[in-house]
């Protein structure tokens, strides 16, 4: 049960670290559009 639960953990703060990469990506992306605009 406790390796479950570890492993369960482990999961969820990889999902959370993707999700927060593809927010910052995102958000240099916008940065990076607005700046460029003619």
């Amino acid at each position: 049960m406790v390796i479950l639960a570890c492993a369960l953990a482990l999961a969820a703060c990889a999902n959370t670290v993707r999700g927060v990469g593809r927010d910052v990506k995102s958000t240099a992306n916008a940065v990076d559009d607005a700046v460029n605009k003619p």
